[in-house]
């Protein structure tokens, strides 16, 4: 591709795939943008896909097999997964590349587009990880390239979801009771001393806690799950916490011990 613009495809132009394509015409690249929602310059994924060094499939774990599917008679280039979906299904996708002959990359966005574009940071594993990173790197991406089959990018992304997403639904639920209490600025206060009072020893504190105080713990969240019905707010983070205390409780050696007067109860 030297000395000439890359050209790239972007499947899906929703709120991410609209700022990539923005982001890569602004660096110079040639964008061809495909979604069956709006209408463009191309009538299919195939169409768009033509000719291309480079596919950015950005439509959604239920639609990506099919994209790929439906873009694999015209692919030449590189075909990028930036879906959020499982490792099993990048995986699958990755088969279907290979059986293809398609160069596939695994891609996962590991930080919100809006704002960011394409500067937003990406991780990419398979088989053709590294040529992804060639042709977006001089754009102005910034995609690290971690060794290793598809499926793996996915997996970090979504390990991270579950402490990132988790955390927000917690603090959402738990607000929402605050107000419900009449004390969501105190609380609000409380977060955010948390949060940014954080250290590397909170996270073993954490651990470690919930393991050695499961028992006690579980009918502390317990009593929480019934406060928040009786202020009309649904419990689910308290609920699933009071039952994933409930399991370590039942499984750890340390978890009926019962704290002295005084001990450390968070």
């Amino acid at each position: 591709m030297s000395g000439k613009s890359p050209v790239v495809a972007v499947l899906g132009l929703g709120e991410a795939g609209t700022e990539f394509a923005r982001d890569l015409r602004a660096a110079g690249a040639v964008v061809r943008g495909y979604d069956p929602a709006f209408t463009t310059d191309f009538t299919s994924e195939a169409e768009a896909a033509e000719g291309a060094d480079l596919v950015l499939s950005v439509n959604s774990s239920a639609a990506a097999v099919g994209a790929l599917r439906a873009g694999l008679p015209k692919v030449s280039g590189v075909w990028a997964d930036l879906n959020t979906a499982s490792p099993g299904k990048k995986r699958e996708l990755a088969a279907i590349a290979r059986e293809a002959a398609v160069d596939f990359a695994d891609v996962a966005i590991m930080a919100p587009v809006p704002g960011k574009g394409l500067t937003v940071p990406m991780l990419a594993t398979g088989p053709a990880a590294d040529g992804v990173a060639k042709i977006l790197g001089p754009l102005g991406a910034k995609v690290e390239v971690m060794d290793g089959e598809a499926g793996l990018a996915a997996e970090r992304k979504l390990l991270r979801s579950v402490f990132f997403k988790g955390m927000s639904a917690a603090v959402v639920e738990a607000l929402e009771a605050a107000r419900a209490a009449g004390c969501e600025d105190w609380l609000r206060g409380v977060i955010v001393t948390e949060l940014t009072g954080a250290s590397e020893s909170t996270v073993d504190r954490l651990v470690t806690g919930s393991h050695k105080h499961a028992k006690r713990r579980t009918a502390e969240m317990a009593a929480a799950a019934e406060m928040l019905g009786d202020l009309g707010v649904a419990a689910d983070v308290a609920a699933a916490s009071r039952d994933q205390l409930a399991r370590l409780s039942n499984g750890s050696s340390n978890a009926t011990s019962v704290p002295r007067l005084g001990e450390e109860l968070r």
